[in-house]
């Protein structure tokens, strides 16, 4: 697998952009969120919006895309951990041979700074996020408007 990372320093092309959300939006099953919102995530990751960026990682097996990632900085280094991991999504075709642990392993490496992510929990990739290091210090509270 080759992992190709984009970032305000390395622009992502329109087409692989268009490219990645629609892998993201099919791949994330019952776990993900409409089109438009992970366009909103990947905008931001890029700086292409007033954002803090972050950056996308795709990884690609003879050329097709096979995984993605989007982690978007959060502003507030230190009290907060730095990154948010706010899509991982694997091939189904990929699931089970190491991919998704290669990703995170990718992710860890790039971010500077703590990363987080929200995990449902009968997400099965939750068992690779403890795997790779991850641990749940908090529960999660919303206050939906």
């Amino acid at each position: 697998m080759e992992i190709s990372v984009f970032n305000e320093k390395q622009p992502m092309p329109e087409d692989v952009k268009n490219e990645t959300a629609d892998f993201l939006y099919k791949h994330l099953d019952e776990f993900g969120d409409p089109r438009e919102d992970i366009m909103k995530s990947m905008k931001f990751a890029l700086k292409e919006t007033d954002s803090f960026g972050g950056f996308i990682l795709v990884g690609r097996v003879d050329g097709d895309i096979k995984g993605a990632v989007v982690v978007n900085k959060t502003g507030m280094d230190g009290y907060i951990p730095e990154n948010i991991l706010v899509y991982i999504a694997v091939h189904r075709d990929q699931r089970g041979k190491g991919m998704g642990k290669k990703l995170m392993q990718k992710t860890i490496d790039t971010a500077k700074g703590d990363v987080k992510l929200h995990v449902e929990p009968n997400n099965p990739a939750k068992f690779l996020y403890e795997k790779v290091g991850f641990t749940n210090k908090y529960l999660e509270m919303r206050y939906k408007k």
